[in-house]
């Protein structure tokens, strides 16, 4: 089983509009989207699991709220995107597999539980939603095979889009490293594994969640969605 988790928890959120970090954002249940996740995971994987979260913006109100995280800091947090966050976590992230979501998304618990057998598997994965094709959402397709060979916003004909919850495999993760650092600053980490499977012949597989609820809340009607779900 996966001994560490990362939330992407760097950026400054400015579609969202707030003056604190994203992550922070109170929900309607009482929690802020983070405390969900951390939730969330703790439940699905237990005390052991290490909880490392990328860090950059506002960022002491995040560890004041999480003392008990691991944490590493993007100091370009105002001048790169996600690839480069995920970058330097998976470099300290030490041995085995690792799961990663972005900050911002707000997820049915049950969703780890469907992972977990590909986790156990160390099979790397994207947690997929094929109900919903949104035109700002990064988006996948797949080879014959079934295994994702394309995963951008740029996806024509797209199948589904991701959801912001993955998993790379330990036999997978210096290949992901590879593929991250041969991306831009300015790109999403879905570039890295782009990379990865087209230079290396990677197989990642995407994971159906369309049946469970999971919003990525970059916008006010994606928050409406998540606390009518809570």
């Amino acid at each position: 089983m996966t001994q560490t988790a990362v939330i992407l928890a760097a950026g400054m959120g400015t579609r969202l509009g707030r003056p604190w970090p994203k992550p922070l954002t109170p929900l309607a249940d009482g929690r802020t989207i983070m405390r969900q996740q951390v939730d969330n995971l703790s439940t699905a994987f237990g005390d052991e699991l290490r909880i490392m979260t990328v860090i950059g913006f506002k960022l002491e109100l995040i560890i004041e709220s999480f003392p008990n995280n691991l944490y590493v800091y993007n100091e370009a947090y105002d001048q790169t995107n996600t690839n480069r966050s995920l970058l330097k976590a998976l470099r300290l992230s030490g041995p085995g597999g690792v799961l990663w979501m972005n900050g911002d998304v707000v997820f049915d618990p049950r969703v780890l539980d469907r992972v977990k057998e590909y986790i156990e598997r160390d099979e790397s994965i994207i947690c997929v939603n094929t109900a919903a094709v949104g035109d700002e959402e990064v988006k996948y397709r797949v080879d014959a095979d079934g295994f994702v060979n394309e995963l951008s916003k740029q996806v024509v004909d797209a199948l589904g889009e991701a959801v912001g919850i993955n998993f790379v495999a330990n036999k997978d993760k210096e290949l992901l490293i590879s593929g991250l650092e041969a991306c831009e600053d300015s790109d999403y980490f879905e570039r890295g594994i782009e990379i990865m499977i087209d230079l290396h012949g990677s197989h990642v597989r995407p994971v159906d969640i369309s049946d469970l609820f999971a919003v990525e809340v970059d916008f006010e009607e994606d928050l409406t969605r998540a606390n009518s779900y809570l």
